[in-house]
């Protein structure tokens, strides 16, 4: 059952919701302002599922109450109320973070289908894992300036990592996120596709624009052309107001498509032609509407893949792979595990108001070794879990889950067991960092002999780029041993 919080000041248009959320089987509470809401929110101990608030109020209206919502509890979509006379209001409301609007007076078929999508919202958001960043910005403006040095460093610090894979993605970004160049993030599901592709657009000259995050497998197939184009007045049964698109309310700014493999492919004709034409036709519309957005794509998929079985449109799929980044599994960089861990104890800790504020040593070493199917997103719900469910203040070997110890590598095994090595000197944290640092050197020297140091065999066994595993060979002298290895095995 989702837990929904009304806030409206019109004390019979919050029972009129009520019921009719009641109805759809909604558990719901209700505020009569902006304030009761926000303390209602702190109050909540597994929060809300989705917040509906007028926008017109005394006290904290509804643009106030969204920005705190957006600040203090990301994950949570908003829905604006509105009348008539402040549509344009509730789409800058849209611009800020709202996921939708609803336009009184509002039909019951309406209100259920915007918050069904509200809630497909939320159970995406739960699934990733990023730092809280504070509201969105409002006002779209193309013609800002880029971030200094400094404001680059607070942005990439909201990426959870110090690895060498993630210093070369921050080195990428920084060289692609000022231009207007699409961008496609590859990587498996929960290695944070979405926190890169925030990071692209506040590094970018669009950063005071909107950025509007769309997930393709949210959306019923029936409704793509609606939520992306937007459409008219009665271009069909329940459109009682005309509604723009996400791609106008991404005017100015970035358009994110997450799981763009999953657009059915009369959306990727239409998709490819708003590329090119740099327009819209809402559906209804007659007349074309100019849009001026940057896109990045992100896709778990395999696009060429698709391409070649017909699934996707190999002309979209070039406009998409122009500068294409590879976001490592978590399993491949285990030197940020620790850090993760740490911050996510902190993050639930504080969110479920519990007292644990560490981890022992044993039980951080078992997740270290555990080689994350799942990646950050399933880190994150491990350790909400174990704050969850622990009675103490320190997160121990007995709270981990099962499927993290019978998957947890045995340190006598492996690889390179580095059992002859002495321990490295430093904290916990140092010689994680050492031993990682060693495993994955030995990894890729298995690699490289098993392909007969051929770098770009060895490069497409461990799914990173040539150039990745080049310099990865430069950070553990291997250059000089692979070209002695080449020369022995040439003819």
């Amino acid at each position: 059952m989702s837990r929904i919080l009304v806030v409206d000041d019109e004390r019979n248009i919050r029972r009129v919701l009520q019921a009719l959320l009641q109805g759809d089987g909604h558990e719901v509470d209700a505020a009569s302002d902006g304030d009761e809401a926000r303390a209602m929110l702190r109050r909540a101990d597994d929060g809300y599922d989705l917040v509906l608030t007028d926008l017109r109020m005394p006290g904290c209206d509804g643009m106030q109450l969204l920005r705190w919502v957006k600040a203090a509890q990301p994950d949570t979509p908003t829905v604006m109320l509105t009348a008539h006379g402040t549509v344009d209001i509730a789409v800058e409301a849209m611009r800020a973070g709202a996921f939708d609007f609803i336009t009184k007076p509002f039909e019951d078929a309406e209100l259920s289908a915007i918050v069904t999508k509200g809630l497909a919202q939320r159970d995406a958001n739960r699934q990733r894992a990023y730092r809280p960043s504070g509201a969105s910005s409002n006002g779209a403006t193309t013609g800002s300036v880029r971030a200094t040095s400094e404001e680059e460093e607070e942005i990439l610090s909201q990426i959870i990592g110090s690895s060498p894979q993630i210093k070369e993605l921050f080195s990428l970004l920084r060289k692609v996120a000022p231009s207007p160049t699409t961008i496609l993030l590859l990587g498996e599901s929960g290695t944070g596709k979405e926190l890169f592709a925030n990071a692209a657009h506040k590094l970018s000259g669009r950063r005071d624009g909107p950025f509007i995050a769309v997930n393709c497998t949210a959306i019923p197939e029936n409704l793509f052309e609606s939520e992306l184009f937007g459409h008219e007045k009665g271009a069909f049964t329940g459109a009682v107001t005309s509604r723009p698109g996400r791609c106008e309310l991404a005017d100015g700014g970035t358009l994110f498509l997450d799981e763009i493999g999953e657009l059915p492919m009369p959306m990727q004709a239409k998709m490819l032609r708003t590329l090119q034409e740099r327009e819209v036709q809402r559906v209804g519309g007659m007349q074309p509407v100019s849009v001026d957005i940057r896109l990045i794509a992100a896709t778990n998929a395999n696009l060429s893949q698709r391409v070649r079985d017909g699934t996707f449109r190999q002309d979209l799929y070039y406009r998409l792979n122009v500068v294409p980044i590879d976001l490592p599994p978590l399993r491949q960089r285990p030197s940020d595990i620790p850090e993760l861990i740490r911050f996510f104890i902190e993050r639930f800790s504080e969110r479920l108001n519990r007292p644990v504020d560490s981890i022992t040593e044993d039980a951080e070493m078992a997740m270290v070794r555990y080689s994350w199917p799942g990646n950050i997103r399933q880190l994150q719900n491990i350790i909400e879990r174990m704050i969850l469910l622990s009675e103490g203040t320190e997160l121990c070997r007995e709270d981990l889950p099962q499927e993290v110890m019978a998957g947890t590598k045995d340190p006598e095994a492996g690889v390179d067991t580095l059992k002859d090595e002495p321990l490295p000197q430093g904290n916990l944290k140092d010689i994680v960092k050492v031993r990682a640092k060693q495993v994955e050197r030995a990894i890729i020297l298995e690699a490289l002999e098993e392909d007969q140091w051929n770098v770009t065999h060895a490069a497409k066994r461990l799914g990173i780029s040539r150039k990745g595993l080049q310099m990865k060979m430069k950070d553990y002298e291997l250059r000089e041993r692979a070209e002695q290895e080449r020369k022995e095995v040439e003819p």
